[in-house]
């Protein structure tokens, strides 16, 4: 019996094996989303079914072990050399226990960052991914459909065996054997969904499977701590690690009340299954949740409108006669699915951009630049050139108004103002106004100067372009008002790696720029030099005169002073030649120090005003001239 359940160990990883891959391949080739996802959840099973595998054949050598040491106990009787030395004398229960111990933890560890990294990686691919072929989904449904089969009836007859031969290392593959046959099946109903029209079901069925797969991660976190704090009960098996019991119970619903008291019995270390509050529980609890559902029947009752919102009520897919537009507050209503409430965000203002494909990445950039795309992608929009027509009609030509094509980035902003016409006098409103949107800005493009809108014109151009836009709403009965519209990022196009326009239309800018900085500083410096040169020419007219006159009166004066000294001479030469004498002396020793120098044979005092130093020389070298009247003195 035990190497017919190891061959069915190994049946079971190689069928999960040959599945896997021939899904993953089926996938590619269907473009199928979900089965990617699927994809996952058959390579965990194999690697969950060869590590049980590998387990299960450490137990039947641990076992044949125990046998051959039986065996020999009774035929030789020693039985103290044996437990002297009992580790060594049972190596395959030490490996089994060294794998248990380090290997298996070590396993689930690696199986919770594959669960967790695959739930988050396959979530973000599924934002990008493409829908599935239509054509290649009637293969992809039968083959899914027979991959089904296939797990189906396997993972059954394992759990069945794994339950009744109490082989606990069948029951982790017979699980994921039981799971993968339900997402093989999930994913057949959504190939044929795809194939009758419905594409998006398959992205929801990915989506889900996702949020399965980090449920899972979840669940093998929370058993590697657990582990740590549940108590050992001496002789009790331990739970396999990487044994997922959600798993188990979406392979095999039935068994969910059997599958709870195992997981608190081995939880708590003591039989919470025989309390009376679990049999009571046990009992109850279809009633439970009979009551559940009718209660959760009943709260469909009672809606709730947000302040920012309105709700179209419908019942049996027709709208309310005198209830159809629910305003904020709470409201009664039938039971679902008799009534539904369509909840829309009427008093908010909303808004969609006009001319590009937004990318979330591009608009993290803090620099914008024309020859740098912003957007994911951006449209070329034909403009007129009023500058270009102007020459056109110059030269007398018949050729067509020339055009430019010019980038915007064109948000409008709008709000919901009748309901009931946003929702039912169009499939889809939202589109309907954004094509209504691109429609009106093409025509008004298509009539204005580029350099016109792309500077003085833009705040005329955005409100010309919202009057349009709210006309024809109005005229169409969309129910919404055009809130603002408003132009940015309007430049030439990128170009490609060949032609760069936007380049080249910088370079153009730039020159007229710079010729108009050119003569603006011509201006400048003609309006600073030539009042300056004025100004320079009045001041030396003016000091050139303000010259001449005194020039003249000094002459005239000095004419004057000659003829009065002439007669001052004649009549006393002698006075006039001292006086002038004197009075020449006056003004040379004016504003000048003078010093007196006293004889030092003298007994007189003299006060001297000494406020300024007198250089030494003067005071130390000065020599009294020798007195005549005494005799010179004996220098022998």
């Amino acid at each position: 019996m035990e190497s017919n359940i190891r061959q069915i160990g190994i049946v079971n990883w190689f069928t999960l094996l040959a599945i896997a891959v021939c899904s993953a391949v089926l996938a590619r080739y269907a473009n199928s989303a979900a089965g990617l996802v699927g994809v996952t959840f058959l390579a965990l099973g194999f690697l969950v079914a060869v590590v049980s595998y590998f387990q299960m054949r450490l137990e039947e050598r641990e076992r044949l072990e125990k046998l051959e040491f039986e065996e020999l106990k009774k035929a030789k009787g020693a039985t103290t050399l044996f437990t002297e030395a009992e580790a060594d004398t049972f190596p395959a229960r030490r490996s089994r226990e060294q794998f248990e111990r380090f290997l298996v933890p070590a396993f689930t560890v690696v199986l919770f960052l594959v669960q967790g990294g695959a739930a988050w990686g396959f979530w973000k691919w599924l934002g990008k991914a493409t829908p599935p072929v239509v054509e290649r989904s009637v293969i992809a449904l039968a083959l899914y459909a027979l991959f089904f089969l296939i797990l189906f009836l396997l993972g059954k007859y394992s759990a069945g065996l794994a339950r009744l031969d109490r082989q606990r290392l069948l029951r982790p593959g017979a699980g994921y054997m039981m799971l993968g046959s339900l997402i093989c099946l999930v994913i057949a109903i959504a190939e044929g969904a795809a194939w009758f029209g419905f594409p998006g079901v398959d992205f929801q069925v990915g989506r889900g499977l996702c949020v399965l797969l980090g449920l899972a991660a979840i669940e093998t976190l929370f058993g590697l701590v657990f582990e740590i704090y549940r108590p050992r009960v001496r002789g009790q098996a331990a739970r396999l690690l990487y044994e997922s019991r959600l798993i188990g119970l979406l392979g095999q619903p039935g068994g969910l009340i059997k599958t709870a008291a195992q997981a608190l019995d081995y939880q708590f270390g003591f039989k919470v299954s025989e309390t009376w509050f679990y049999k009571f529980l046990e009992k109850a609890l279809a009633w439970i949740i009979l009551l559940q559902l009718g209660v959760l029947f009943l709260s469909t009752a009672f809606v709730i409108i947000e302040p920012n919102e309105q709700g179209l009520l419908e019942r049996f897919g027709s709208p309310v006669t005198g209830r159809a537009v629910l305003d904020p507050g709470l409201h009664f209503k039938w039971p679902w699915p008799f009534d539904k409430v369509y909840r829309y965000q009427t008093r908010a203002v909303q808004s969609f951009l006009v001319g590009v494909v937004p990318d979330e990445e591009l608009e993290k950039e803090r620099t914008v630049l024309w020859t740098k795309p912003h957007y994911k992608e951006e449209f070329n929009m034909l403009v007129a050139s009023k500058e270009q027509v102007a020459r056109t009609d110059a030269a007398g030509s018949d050729k067509p108004v020339p055009a430019n094509l010019l980038t915007a980035s064109i948000p409008f902003q709008y709000q919901i103002t009748n309901l009931v016409d946003w929702v039912y006098k169009h499939t889809d409103g939202d589109k309907t106004l954004q094509a209504l949107a691109n429609r009106e800005v093409s025509r008004y493009l298509v009539n204005v100067d580029m350099e016109k809108v792309m500077s003085s014109g833009r705040l005329e151009a955005a409100e010309a372009i919202r009057q349009r836009v709210q006309q024809r709403a109005n005229e169409l009965r969309l129910g919404v008002h055009i809130v603002f519209v408003g132009l940015q990022d309007i430049h030439p196009p990128v170009g490609n790696k060949t032609v760069q326009v936007a380049a080249a239309f910088e370079t153009v800018v730039g020159a007229i720029q710079a010729k108009e900085t050119n003569i603006l500083a011509a201006l400048a410096y003609a309006a600073e030099k030539v009042p300056a040169a004025q100004a320079d020419a009045t001041n030396v007219l003016a000091k050139a005169r303000s010259e001449r006159v005194t020039k003249v009166a000094l002459a005239s004066a000095e004419a004057g002073q000659f003829g009065s000294q002439m007669a001052a001479y004649r009549a006393s030469p002698s006075v006039y030649t001292q006086r002038s004498y004197l009075e020449t002396l006056v003004r040379a020793v004016t504003n000048v120090n003078k010093y007196v120098l006293a004889a030092t044979n003298t007994q007189d005092v003299i006060q001297l005003n000494l406020e300024q130093n007198i250089r030494g020389d003067f005071l130390n070298r000065i020599v009294a001239p020798p007195d005549s009247t005494k005799p010179p003195a004996n220098r022998n």
